[in-house]
């Protein structure tokens, strides 16, 4: 992956990648999103970088064995520290939608951050919202108090969260909107589409910041955009 789009992907919000994803395919349609209102513990930043994958769980104890329970831990602790930077460890609470132990807190999100991760994506519970690491933002599907059972039931597999299916590797791009995933085959084109979706929004923002700006000022905006789209 080249230095200089991740780079511009950590400098556009999800919104844009949204939009210059269907410019790349040439269509509306694109739907690699997430659904609902999701909690970002760093509202003004965006996340990037690719997928680690892991389900957990937190209602009730896990019915195994302590010593499987926490060999699966380590296992994923080890999965999150070897994993191609920049990563993102993307958790399904398999709870959701009555999530209740938090599994990202002050702990984990500083493990993770030291561990050279990106952030988290998870529909599941955060907290220590006062003491989480600067540049480790996390967006989570609810806040709570407690951990409660919270424990992990999978390492490496698909994962959904909060409507979107996600798999280990697969890129990621993520803020205060939700989530998307980047389709591989948009990933060569993605900066062109960037830059090209931003020059032709400016053809209507433009004149539409500047006094004066009446309807028929918007028709010949318009129009000029209209045409920059087909």
């Amino acid at each position: 992956m080249d230095n200089a789009l991740l780079e511009l992907l950590g400098r556009v919000d999800t919104p844009t990648v949204c939009n210059a994803i269907e410019v790349v395919q040439g269509r509306r349609g694109f739907d690699a999103f997430t659904r609902g209102t999701m909690i970002s513990t760093q509202p003004g930043r965006s996340l990037v970088g690719f997928a680690v994958t892991a389900q957990i769980a937190g209602k009730v104890p896990p019915d195994e064995a302590p010593h499987i329970v926490r060999a699966r831990r380590m296992a994923y602790y080890k999965a999150m520290h070897d994993a191609p930077k920049p990563s993102v460890a993307v958790i399904e609470d398999l709870d959701y939608p009555h999530c209740v132990g938090a599994f990202w807190g002050e702990v984990n999100a500083t493990i993770h951050k030291a561990f050279g991760m990106a952030g988290a994506l998870t529909n599941g519970v955060v907290r220590d919202l006062g003491d989480l690491p600067r540049d480790f933002p996390i967006m989570a599907g609810s806040i709570g108090p407690s951990h409660g059972f919270v424990h992990v039931r999978s390492v490496g597999e698909p994962v959904r969260v909060m409507g979107l299916e996600v798999r280990q590797g697969n890129l990621i791009h993520a803020d205060r909107h939700g989530a998307v995933v980047v389709p591989p085959a948009v990933i060569p084109a993605l900066a062109g589409a960037i830059a090209t979706l931003q020059e032709t929004e400016r053809l209507v923002l433009d004149p539409a910041r500047r006094e004066g700006f009446d309807f028929a000022a918007f028709e010949r905006a318009w129009s000029a955009f209209e045409q920059a789209r087909t």
